[in-house]
């Protein structure tokens, strides 16, 4: 299940966020530019990547390859970097001025290492690659730390998160999939519909839902929340929001419906490959994913894919349902950028506006299932259904504050999210609107430390 374990650190996975101790002083970030003729000399670059697709290093190569032809003279060496081990070698690079040449950062990463002069500002380089209109602006708005002009990566691509459905099971069961999916009444209406449908001689479930151990615990909550009119922090950054009682409104929707009994209570110690895995094994009727589980359902089981499964060939994508605050999602993502150490600067600015190009995000997102993040390609009519219904998802994207506090931050929500998922499977408590506030003022009051420091 490459396809599905990878993507999380795009906006701060478990490893990432636990790794990320980022609010330490700010340093200054170099500014150095780089030269707008790339030179013709032989030149080796070093690019660290993530595992963002099955083979993240001979699929880095593969994008790349009409420009490494065009530029002989560029040889191009791939380290592909585990998400648990990269936080630590990223900040280790950072402080140490040794590291590689070209970056990938998870979007929430951004902030904190350019706070830390580990990347290049690239303000006055952003025209070379279209400007900030040229990208979705969910996304953009990762590449800056909050409150500040400069510009430290390029957006590589996207990722979103909607809904998956059997449309067979919904059919089965009588469910107008032209209206489930319209606001929280009728998706909750439509999972009560599915839920216990006989397919293949088996119930199942209505909703698979990953609890404390996913390491998408916080991504997966915050849609909610905002769907609900609430938010993570105020909008100057400095004090807590998602406790209020819009936030806790949200919560309490999202975890009800699997304390109503919507979703089998075993999922709730599963992970997100293991939930996706289970929905194409026909255990449930809905999940919320990414678009590469689109991908690995159009992918042959000899290539370890899904397209063998049922759900393979009766699922559809359908946007995540407005709440009493209009429509949400999480909206994350890896950028592109310059670590402020490379002695190869003019050539690694020039690979970047290559990979951040049309041709080049066009041909990753085919290898990798993600999508990519300029807006041209988002909003090109050769989109198959699949992966327009994520284009438009990313229309109501949200993304977390892009301070360089985040990643201590997300840690905190993680635990303490985690133990609402304890209350919920009761074994921390009785499950009540009292004992979820609870939680969410504890969390609060240890985000609230953070931020201030």
């Amino acid at each position: 299940m490459a396809f599905s374990v990878v993507v999380s650190g795009c906006g701060g996975n478990n490893n990432s966020s636990n790794s990320a101790n980022n609010g330490g002083n700010k340093q200054e970030a170099s500014a150095t530019a780089a030269p707008a003729t790339p030179s013709t000399e032989p030149v080796t670059l070093n690019a660290w990547v993530m595992p963002n697709s099955p083979k993240p290093d001979a699929d880095f190569l593969k994008t790349l390859d009409p420009y490494l032809k065009e530029h002989p003279n560029v040889t191009m060496k791939v380290t592909v970097l585990d998400w648990g081990s990269a936080w630590t070698k990223i900040t280790t690079a950072a402080t140490s001025g040794e590291g590689p040449d070209l970056l990938q950062l998870g979007s929430t990463w951004v902030p904190a290492i350019a706070s830390m002069g580990g990347i290049d500002k690239i303000t006055d380089k952003v025209a070379d690659v279209g400007g900030a209109e040229a990208f979705l602006p969910a996304i953009w708005t990762t590449t800056s730390i909050a409150g500040d002009s400069e510009v430290y990566g390029v957006p590589w691509f996207v990722d979103a998160r909607a809904i998956y459905y059997r449309t067979d099971v919904f059919k089965q069961a009588g469910v107008d999939t032209a209206t489930a999916f319209k606001d929280w009444d009728s998706f909750k209406s439509a999972l009560q519909a599915v839920n216990g449908q006989t397919v293949d001689g088996k119930k199942i479930a209505a909703l698979g839902l990953p609890g404390k151990n996913d390491w998408n615990v916080v991504h997966n909550i915050f849609p909610w929340i905002w769907a609900a009119g609430g938010d993570v922090l105020s909008a100057d950054n400095k004090d807590v929001a998602f406790n209020d009682d819009k936030g806790l409104d949200g919560v309490m929707y999202y975890t009800g419906l699997a304390a109503e009994g919507l979703v089998d209570k075993a999922s709730l110690e599963k992970n997100s490959s293991q939930i996706e895995s289970d929905f194409g094994d026909g255990k449930s009727a809905v999940i919320i994913s990414g678009p590469w589980l689109a991908k690995n359902f159009a992918t042959p089981k000899a290539n370890g894919g899904m397209d063998d499964k049922k759900a393979a060939k009766n699922f559809a994508v359908a946007p995540l349902p407005a709440g009493p605050g209009g429509q949400a999602t999480f909206v994350g993502g890896s950028e592109l950028t310059v670590f402020s150490g490379s002695k190869n600067k003019e050539a690694t600015w020039d690979v970047i506006k290559y990979l951040t190009s049309d041709e080049a995000q066009k041909a990753y997102a085919a290898v990798s299932g993600q999508l990519p993040a300029r807006l041209s390609l988002l909003e090109s009519p050769d989109l198959d259904a699949n992966m327009k219904a994520f284009s438009e998802a990313t229309k109501y994207g949200r993304t977390y504050p892009s301070i360089p506090q985040w990643g201590p931050t997300e840690t905190a929500l993680q635990k303490h999210f985690a133990n609402v998922w304890d209350i919920v499977a009761g074994v921390k408590g009785k499950y009540s609107k009292e004992s979820v506030k609870e939680e969410l003022d504890s969390a609060a009051a240890e985000v609230k430390a953070i931020i201030n420091q």
